[in-house]
C-alpha cells in the first residue's frame, strides 16, 4: 500500500461517534444477490451503508462539502435545501436535488447500487450560474463506521494504478472511495479535530493533507477536480481486503453510469412478474403499493436467503454510539413473517419460501426462537415472546393454503414450535410490544391460531393422537381468553365496564399466577425518572385483541370486541390531517419526548401507522368502509413512499421539526406497516381479511361441539380450583404415574400418564362427579421416586 503522505492526523481518537437520523428519505439496493450492499438517504445525502449483510452498517454518511475557498463553506445536509425523488415506481433508485438557498448553484445526484458489485454509485451534476460555479470547490466527505462501529477505524490516502483514492479499514473490512474525475487533494482525519469538515469550517480552504488516521472515529476528505467537468460519478466500494475493495471500485466506475442505471432498473422490473394488480384499490395510483413491495424485497439479506430485518435504520441514531449495535437491523420472527406475508398478499411467494426454510434452520433446540437475532442466527436480545414462536407455524400454513409446494420438510419445525408453546405457555415473558409479562390477547390469539394450524399439519401427517392433544391445548387457551384478559371493572369509557385490556400481569416460572384481569399493576417502561410508571392493569388498553378477529377466533360483532373497539377509539385514537392513527397503549413511554427531542431512555409513546392498518382490517371484517384507513396510511407515507414506525401526534412543533401526522425520529421505513398496508389492499380486494384462517374459524366460530373444556394444571401453572363441568388435565415434562384421590384420600387411584411426541405427559380427570377436592401427587418413572408433596384442586359449581 503506497500511502501518499506519511503524516498522521492529530486529535486521536476524535469525538464520540454517533449514527444518523432514522427517518430516512430513501433505501436502496440492487435486486441482484451479487451486489451485497444497501444504502440509505436522509436530508439529501447518503447515510448508513450496509455490507456484506443487511444487518451490518459500515458507513455513517457520505456527502459533499462546498466552498469557494474564500467566502463560504456549505455542508450538503445542513446548508442546502434538499428534495429526494424516486426515479422509478418499480425500483429503489433516487434523484437528489440539493440547492443553495440563495439560488447560486444546485447539486443533482442520482444514487443507486452497482447492479452486480458491492459498490454505491452516485452520479453528480453541478448546475447554476457558470461564473459562480466555476469558482466552486467540491469535497467528498465519508465517515467510516466499519464493523458496526465508529471507533477503531483506520484511514489511508493512497495511490493505486496511478489513481489517488481514499480508503479505510477495520478488522479486515475495507472501503475505497474515488470518482470518474480525479482527487486533487486527500486527507484522513479524526472527527471534530482534524477532519475535512473542521478544516474547511475554519477558513473555507483545505489546509490539511494527512496520509493516515489510525484507531479512531474518522472522516475521509477528498477534493474533486472540476476543471474539466461538473458532471461525474462518485463510487464507494467494499471488500474483504484492500485489493478487493479497490478492484471492485474501478470495475464499477469503468461502466458508464447510464448503463449501470439501466441494468439496475431492468433487474428490479424482474421482481414484478407475479405481482397482483392492486393499484385500483389504492388512492395514490399504486405508488405506496409498489414501493412497499420493493422495500420488503430489499430488506432480505443476500448471504442468508430468507432473513428479512425489521428496518434498515437505527431509531434515533443521532443519539446512539457503538454500544447500541442492534438498531432495527435485526430479525424478529414477528416482523419477518409479517413482511413475507405482505409479499404473498401481493403475489410474490418465493421470498416467503426462503424465509420459512431460514426460520426452520434458526429455530432453537427447545423449539423456541430468540427474541431477535442477527441474520446469521446469533441471538441479540434474550426475551421470550410466545407469539414469535407461533408466527413461523402461521407462515407455513399460509404457504400451504397458497398451494406452495416444498421439498424441504417443515414438519419437525412445526412439531417443535407447537411443543414449545404448550410447555412454556400460557404466560408470555413479553408480548408483542416487548415490555411486559402476562396474559396478552394478541399473544393468545397467535398461539391459538398457530396451534390449530399445527394440529392440521400433524393430522395430515397421520398422527391423530398428537393432533387431538394440540387442538385440546388450543381449546384450553381459547376458553380462558375472556377470563384472563377482559376486565369487568372498566373505567376508561363511561358505560363500558367489560373490555379487553393490554395484558394481565403474571410472571413466568411463578407457579401461582395472577389470572384476574381486574387485579394487578403493570410497570410501564420508558417513563421519565421520578415519574410514576405503575398503573392498574385493568386501565391499560391496546388493540391487540383485534388479532382474535383477524385469525377467526372471535366474531367482529362479538359484544366484548365491539365494546373494546369503542374503548381504544376513545383512548388511543388520534386524528391527523390525513386520517386516524392509534397509539400502542395508553401511558406508553416509547417515542419522541414531549418537547420533540429524541427518545433517550424515556419519552412519550406516539401513534403507529401500522395500527391504522390493523384497525382497517377490523373495519373490513365488521362490514365497514375501509377507504379512510387506506388513504390514511398513504397519507402517513413520505414523498418517497416510506412508512414510519411512529408519527407526531400533537400540534406542530416546527422548532423540533415535528408536524402532526408526519414521521418522528424512531424508524422510517419500518417493514411491518408496509406489509400491513399491502395486506389491507389485498383484503379489500378479496372482500375478507387476508390473515383470516378458515381452520381456526371453523373450530371457534361454528357450533363449537368439537371443543373440549379443559383446565390444565402444570408445574408453571398450579391452579387451585376448577369448574365442575371441566376436565382437569395434569401435565408434566417427564413420565409419571398420578397417585390421586377425589375424596380426601379415602379411595386412591393410580393412573399412568399418556405420553406425547411434544415432550409432555398428561392424565385427564373428569370432575363432574367429584366431591369438593381433588388431591394428587406424582411418582416419577425414570428416577423411580415420589414427588414428596401433595397438590390440591378445589371443585367449584
Amino acid at each position: 500500500m503506497n500511502i501518499l503522505n506519511q503524516a498522521q492526523a492529530f486529535g486521536s481518537p476524535g469525538i464520540d461517534p454517533r449514527w444518523t437520523h432514522a427517518n430516512k428519505d430513501g433505501v436502496g439496493t440492487a435486486y441482484s444477490t451479487s451486489s451485497r450492499v444497501w444504502f440509505t438517504i436522509w436530508n439529501g445525502i447518503i447515510t448508513e451503508i450496509y455490507h456484506p449483510t443487511v444487518d451490518k452498517p459500515q458507513i455513517r454518511d457520505l456527502q459533499y462539502l462546498i466552498s469557494d475557498g474564500k467566502s463560504f463553506f456549505h455542508e450538503e445536509k445542513r446548508h442546502l435545501e434538499s428534495k429526494v425523488e424516486r426515479m422509478w415506481n418499480d425500483g429503489l433508485g433516487y434523484r437528489i436535488t440539493n440547492c443553495d438557498r440563495q439560488g447560486r448553484y444546485t447539486i443533482i445526484k442520482e444514487a443507486i447500487a452497482d447492479p452486480h458489485l458491492s459498490c454505491i454509485l452516485q452520479h453528480t451534476k453541478i448546475t447554476g450560474d457558470p461564473e459562480f460555479t466555476s469558482q466552486l470547490q467540491l469535497y467528498a466527505l465519508c465517515a467510516p463506521h466499519l464493523h458496526v462501529g465508529g471507533t477503531g477505524n483506520n484511514g489511508y490516502a493512497i495511490e493505486v494504478a496511478g489513481y489517488r483514492i481514499l480508503t479505510a479499514e477495520k478488522q479486515g473490512r475495507w472501503i475505497a472511495l474515488a470518482a470518474t474525475v480525479p482527487f486533487t487533494r486527500l486527507s484522513c482525519g479524526y472527527v471534530g479535530q482534524s477532519d475535512g469538515w473542521t478544516d474547511l469550517a475554519d477558513n473555507f480552504r483545505m489546509d490539511w493533507e494527512f496520509g493516515c488516521a489510525l484507531d479512531g472515529n474518522l472522516a475521509l476528505t477528498g477534493q474533486l477536480n472540476l476543471d474539466d467537468s461538473h458532471e461525474f460519478t462518485l463510487g464507494l466500494a467494499f471488500g474483504t481486503n484492500l485489493h478487493n475493495a479497490v478492484s471492485t471500485l474501478f470495475q464499477s466506475l469503468n461502466i458508464p453510469f447510464e448503463q449501470q442505471k439501466q441494468n439496475y432498473i431492468e433487474q428490479w422490473k424482474r421482481s414484478r412478474q407475479d405481482i397482483k394488480p392492486l393499484e385500483n384499490i389504492s388512492y395514490d395510483d399504486g405508488k405506496l403499493y409498489h414501493n412497499s413491495i420493493s422495500l420488503l424485497l430489499a430488506h432480505e439479506d443476500k448471504t442468508y436467503p430468507g432473513a428479512l430485518i425489521a428496518s434498515i435504520t437505527i431509531p434515533w441514531g443521532e443519539t446512539k454510539n457503538d454500544q447500541d449495535q442492534g438498531g432495527y437491523h435485526l430479525v424478529w420472527t414477528r416482523d419477518l413473517v409479517s413482511s413475507v406475508a405482505g409479499l404473498v398478499a401481493a403475489g410474490e411467494k418465493d421470498t416467503a419460501v426462503r424465509s420459512l426454510i431460514y426460520l426452520a434452520t434458526s429455530q432453537q433446540e427447545d423449539g423456541g426462537f430468540a427474541q431477535n437475532f442477527w441474520v446469521d442466527g446469533k441471538p441479540y436480545w434474550q426475551g421470550i415472546q410466545l407469539d414469535e414462536v407461533a408466527f413461523p407455524i402461521l407462515l407455513a400454513r399460509l404457504l400451504y393454503r397458497e398451494n406452495v409446494s416444498l421439498n424441504f420438510n417443515i414438519y419437525p419445525m412445526i412439531l417443535r414450535a407447537a411443543g414449545y408453546l404448550i410447555r412454556q405457555g400460557p404466560v408470555t415473558q413479553q408480548e408483542r410490544w416487548e415490555e411486559n409479562s402476562g396474559y396478552s390477547p394478541s399473544t393468545l390469539a397467535s398461539n391459538i391460531a398457530a396451534l390449530i394450524c399445527a394440529a392440521e399439519f400433524v393430522r395430515e401427517n397421520g398422527d391423530i393422537a398428537t393432533a387431538k392433544f394440540i387442538e385440546e391445548y388450543a381449546d384450553f387457551l381459547e376458553c380462558h381468553i375472556e377470563d384472563w384478559t377482559v376486565t369487568t371493572e372498566g373505567t376508561l369509557v363511561a358505560g363500558i365496564k367489560q373490555h379487553y385490556i393490554r395484558i394481565t400481569p403474571s410472571v413466568i416460572n411463578n407457579s401461582q399466577l395472577n389470572e384476574n384481569p381486574n387485579q394487578g399493576n403493570i410497570l410501564i417502561k420508558n417513563h421519565p425518572p421520578g415519574e410514576s410508571a405503575e398503573f392498574p392493569a385493568k386501565e391499560i388498553v391496546d388493540g391487540g385483541f383485534l388479532q382474535l378477529v383477524r385469525y377467526g377466533i372471535r366474531k367482529p360483532d362479538d359484544p366484548i370486541i365491539v365494546n373494546s373497539v369503542k374503548v381504544i377509539d376513545a383512548i388511543l385514537k388520534v386524528d391527523t390531517p390525513v386520517g386516524p392513527c392509534w397509539h400502542r397503549y395508553n401511558y406508553d413511554g416509547y417515542g419522541q419526548r414531549k418537547n420533540g427531542e429524541p427518545f433517550i431512555g424515556w419519552g412519550k409513546g406516539r401513534a403507529w401507522p401500522l395500527l391504522t392498518g390493523e384497525r382497517g382490517h377490523y373495519e373490513l371484517a365488521v362490514g365497514g368502509d375501509v377507504k379512510t384507513y387506506i388513504k390514511a396510511m398513504e397519507g402517513f407515507a413520505s414523498d418517497t413512499c416510506l412508512l414510519p414506525e411512529q408519527i407526531w401526534d400533537e400540534t406542530d412543533k416546527p422548532d423540533a421539526y415535528m408536524y402532526l401526522g408526519k414521521p418522528t425520529g424512531s424508524a422510517m421505513p419500518l417493514m411491518w406497516p408496509h406489509a400491513e398496508y399491502i395486506k389491507l389492499l389485498r383484503s379489500t380486494d378479496d372482500g375478507r381479511v387476508f390473515d383470516f384462517i378458515p381452520e381456526v374459524a371453523n373450530r371457534y366460530l361454528g357450533k363449537r361441539n368439537q371443543c373440549k373444556s379443559l383446565e390444565i394444571w402444570k408445574f408453571n401453572r398450579q391452579i387451585n380450583k376448577i369448574k365442575r363441568d371441566y376436565t382437569l388435565r395434569i401435565q408434566a415434562l417427564a413420565a409419571f404415574q398420578l397417585h390421586w384421590s377425589q375424596d380426601n384420600w379415602q379411595t386412591i387411584k393410580d393412573t399412568p400418564a399418556t405420553s406425547t411426541k411434544l415432550g409432555v405427559h398428561f392424565v385427564d380427570i373428569s370432575v363432574y362427579n367429584a366431591q369438593q377436592l381433588i388431591s394428587f401427587t406424582f411418582f416419577w418413572i425414570e428416577s423411580n421416586k415420589w414427588e414428596k408433596r401433595d397438590y390440591h384442586v378445589v371443585v367449584v359449581d
